[in-house]
């Protein structure tokens, strides 16, 4: 078969479809033989069957792709399992008959893209005001098959194709699209752990690493070779967030887009003046656009590169002057003119000097978060945060800048930290975190917990969004610990502690495994106006963790079946959610105060029996957070109550 060929003919064609069908044999179904009635594409996505096809037989397994012409003669026997398949029919016209009747069979290289392909086209057959959509996929569908064959020719057997060639070339396919290291996962169907091994394995470099430099060579492209707006190129290669793509361009270039395309054009203008004579060559076509060698593959032809050997003349020498005055506007866009900052970030500066980055750039790490994967320094040294203060603190990061409330936490008096410590923290106001000041600080990394200001952070730095609570519960306490560990590559750390701090639950259980009798059980209650809080076995807060998860105490039969943290009822219906213990979480001592005068409250059994114990300060406490210094104070504080030992 001539590629060659059959493009012309393509090209040349009128194209009608006809049909777009999804087809599943059940193990023992045949599809009886008949006559094709137009010409067909055919791809199998699951199981195995004999197919037949004239008097060519296919055992197929998994992706194959067929073509056949109109009035062959097609038969299907599933071998074993279900056998599922997409079918194109089409009629192709041109003043020659029959041109598309050749027949061809073949195992794809990048099946996922063919089979996205028929996907979305039929998903949108139905549609009579999708059609022109369907037709456009189904050249685009052909085009990728002519490919396949390019590279089927030159093949003397078919090969399974690596993992991470298939990414790859998804990657090239969908870059403009929202890919996340979950979504690759979810498509080539491997846990994403796994997928990422196997394709840096190949590659050296993780699949969202790859992503970000593919996105970032076609943008450089475009800024040299369009007038298009920097925002423009941003949308175009996948990113929505002209400012994030600034940021990452800036970070893996050396340079912000807008200063690269000026020196760039500068430098195209310095090499074309008639004083400009280049009198050797010192490179031929070879340009790496990566450092990382494993990535050969995006080896490309730039042209020379020449040395010049003569004395430079006037005009030569201030188109120099301009070009560094340029780079030096781009070097400083970012930065303030104080001393300190300069020092701090002299290497960086000596980075920025060439607009391709090199092994010398700091390194980075790719952090999953529920709005995707994010690209994080491996080593940030300017943290600002709107909660999580005593995470980052216990893994001996002091942030640069804080949410208010994080600054005054109940934990903070007994947890001994040195004060001047905490004062090199900077209040930024309740939530949002104050932009102004939080642009001023220049983090490198910014850690928020709701989701509606995760935008404006990101304007300013790198933002991880890690959501404190979900839903209406909360993820548990150890749980949430080790995901702010992970966003700085401290999972060790985080171990370590919880190693410490599990022994230390199994001490105090057993110190208070005489408390609470074989078939007793505990309450968690919150008085709140007009309202009572009830606390889940899982989820809740407020202690609740640390009194059911941790020391184990026997939560009532209500408290487990609460889909989310906790439950709302009114006073009256209180005594049925109680048990035969009951910890009152004081929020509100005025509220609290009144509920345990009423006679509702005082006929409970539990509290006859003076099985009642109050712990809380107001929201001012130990309690009100699930830091590792407050689940330490927790377990003291439950532990003594308990014991009748408090203070």
């Amino acid at each position: 078969m001539h590629i060659s060929n059959q493009l012309l003919l393509w090209d040349q064609a009128a194209i009608t479809l006809v049909d777009i069908r999804q087809k599943e044999l059940a193990q023992g179904e045949v599809l009886p033989p008949f006559i094709i009635p137009a010409n067909i594409f055919l791809l199998s996505v699951q199981g195995s069957a004999q197919v037949q096809s004239d008097q060519a037989e296919f055992a197929w397994t998994g992706f194959q792709l067929l073509h056949s012409g109109k009035g062959a003669i097609l038969s299907i026997v599933p071998i074993k399992d279900k056998f599922i398949y997409y079918i194109i029919y089409y009629k192709a016209l041109l003043h020659e008959a029959n041109p598309f009747q050749e027949q061809y069979c073949f195992s794809p290289e990048a099946p996922l893209l063919l089979y996205n392909k028929i996907q979305q086209m039929h998903q949108k057959w139905d549609q009579p005001e999708e059609r022109l959509h369907v037709k456009a996929l189904f050249y685009q569908f052909v085009h990728l098959t002519l490919k396949e064959l390019r590279l089927q020719e030159h093949e003397t057997e078919v090969r399974t194709t690596s993992v991470a060639v298939q990414v790859i070339t998804y990657i090239r396919e969908y870059y403009a699209e929202p890919v996340t290291l979950d979504s690759l996962a979810e498509v080539f169907n491997f846990s994403a752990y796994h997928l990422s091994s196997l394709f840096k394995e190949h590659t050296g470099v993780s699949p969202i690493d790859y992503l970000i430099r593919y996105r970032l060579d076609l943008a450089s492209e475009l800024l040299m070779t369009t007038n298009a707006s920097v925002g423009e190129i941003a949308a175009s290669v996948g990113y929505k967030d002209v400012y994030y793509f600034s940021r990452i361009y800036k970070k893996r270039k050396g340079v912000a887009p807008a200063y690269h395309r000026n020196s760039e054009l500068l430098q195209h203008k310095v090499a074309e003046s008639p004083l400009n004579f280049p009198t050797s060559s010192i490179s031929d076509n070879v340009t790496d656009l990566y450092i990382n060698n494993d990535n050969h593959y995006h080896n490309t032809d730039k042209g020379e590169i020449h040395m010049f050997t003569s004395k430079p003349t006037r005009s030569v020498a201030i188109a120099a002057i301009l070009l560094c005055g340029s780079l030096l506007l781009s070097a400083c866009s970012n930065g303030t003119n104080t001393a300190a900052k300069n020092s701090s970030n002299a290497n960086n500066k000596v980075n920025q000097a060439t607009p391709i980055a090199s092994e010398e750039s700091p390194k980075t790490r790719i952090v999953s978060t529920p709005r995707g994967d994010i690209e994080v320094p491996a080593e940030p040294v300017k943290v600002a945060a709107d909660q999580y203060m005593g995470h980052l603190l216990k893994l001996g990061i002091v942030p640069i800048g804080a949410r208010t409330f994080m600054l005054d936490e109940g934990w903070m008096d007994k947890a001994e930290i040195p004060q001047e410590t905490l004062d090199t923290i900077e209040d930024l106001g309740e939530f949002p975190m104050n932009l102004e000041k939080l642009t001023m600080l220049e983090p490198d990394l910014i850690i928020g917990s709701i989701e509606d200001y995760v935008d404006q952070y990101e304007k300013i730095g790198t933002t991880v969004f890690l959501p404190y609570w979900e839903e209406l519960s909360t993820a548990g306490p150890l749980d949430k610990f080790r995901r702010v560990a992970s966003i700085f590559g401290k999972e060790q750390q985080a171990e370590d502690w919880i190693a410490e701090y599990e022994q230390k639950v199994v001490e105090a259980r057993s110190k208070v495994s005489n408390v609470i009798k074989e078939g007793e059980t505990v309450s968690i209650v919150q008085f709140a106006e007009k309202t009572v809080y009830v606390l889940a076995a899982t989820g809740g807060n407020y202690g609740s963790s640390t009194i059911y998860e941790m020391l184990q105490l026997p939560p009532t039969e209500s408290a487990l079946h609460m889909k989310e943290g906790f439950e709302s009822i009114s006073l009256e219906v209180l005594p049925e959610y109680l048990g035969d213990y009951i910890f009152v979480y004081n929020g509100d001592a005025e509220i609290t105060n009144q509920a345990m005068e009423s006679d509702i409250w005082k006929s409970v059994p539990a509290v006859k029996k003076g099985k009642v114990f109050l712990y809380g300060d107001n929201y001012h406490d130990e309690f009100v957070m699930e830091d590792p210094y407050s689940l330490e104070q927790q377990l003291d504080t439950v532990v003594n109550l308990l014991l009748g030992t408090d203070k």
